[in-house]
C-alpha cells in the first residue's frame, strides 16, 4: 500500500464538480451515497493524484486551497482561458471550482 493524503473538497453537487474538474484532466472512479436521496462522496483521479468531492456538510470548508503540480501549466492554463505567471519556485495559474475552492496549479521551474 501506497501511503498518501487525499484532501476533501467540499461541493454542492458532485455532478457539476466531477464535469470541472474533468478539465483538469481527472476522471471519477467511484461514488457513494448512503441512500439514493443522501449526499454523495465522489473519488476522482488524475493519475496518481486524488481528490474526494463530498456533498456532506460536515465534512470540508468551501474556499479551500489545493496546489496541484502539473508537467505543463500552459495546457491547463489553455483549457481554462487564463495565463500562467512565473513565480520563483514555478509557472501557476490559480482556479476556482464552482464551489469557491481554490486549485493553485502549478509546474516547478527546472
Amino acid at each position: 500500500m501506497v501511503e498518501e493524503a487525499i484532501p476533501v473538497l467540499r461541493v454542492e453537487n458532485a455532478a457539476t464538480a466531477v464535469t470541472w474538474y474533468a478539465r483538469l484532466g481527472f476522471v471519477q472512479q467511484w461514488e457513494h451515497r448512503f441512500e439514493p436521496d443522501l449526499p454523495a462522496f465522489v473519488e476522482v483521479a488524475r493519475g496518481p493524484v486524488r481528490l474526494f468531492l463530498s456533498e456532506h456538510r460536515g465534512d470540508a470548508t468551501p474556499g479551500t486551497l489545493v496546489y496541484l503540480r502539473v508537467r505543463d501549466v500552459d495546457a491547463v492554463a489553455a483549457e481554462f482561458g487564463v495565463t500562467a505567471e512565473e513565480v520563483p519556485w514555478a509557472r501557476e495559474i490559480e482556479l476556482r471550482d464552482p464551489d469557491g475552492n481554490r486549485l493553485r496549479v502549478g509546474t516547478p521551474l527546472e
